[in-house]
């Protein structure tokens, strides 16, 4: 079974999302991006409490290919400081998580 984590991120509109996502996907960097459009964030920034509306992409990838996922999300991202994290994937449906090993692969 495969190393794999799941890259849990935010973007300030669905356009952004569709184009890091897309990129990720394109550049083997994921195996899949999953988008999750109208969330609220509320959250301290600059001294003042903010909140807004964001979309969400959860990434699924192998552990290795995580740093250079995240360096690809911040060049791409808007945000001066974009949540870009990793969760392990302790267990799960081996075929599937197999999948994403052979999916997100160094080109």
């Amino acid at each position: 079974m495969q190393n794999v984590v799941f890259v849990y991120m935010t973007t300030g509109s669905r356009q952004e999302a569709e184009r890091i996502g897309s990129a990720l996907v394109q550049e083997r960097l994921a195996a899949c991006v999953n988008l999750f459009e109208g969330m609220t964030s509320m959250y301290w920034w600059e001294g003042q409490v903010q909140q807004d509306s964001e979309t969400v992409l959860i990434a699924k990838t192998r552990a290795e290919r995580f740093e250079a996922l995240r360096s690809r999300v911040v060049e791409l991202h808007s945000y001066e400081c974009p949540c870009v994290v990793a969760l392990p994937v302790e267990t799960g449906h081996a075929p599937f998580l197999n999948w994403i090993g052979e999916q997100a692969t160094a080109s």
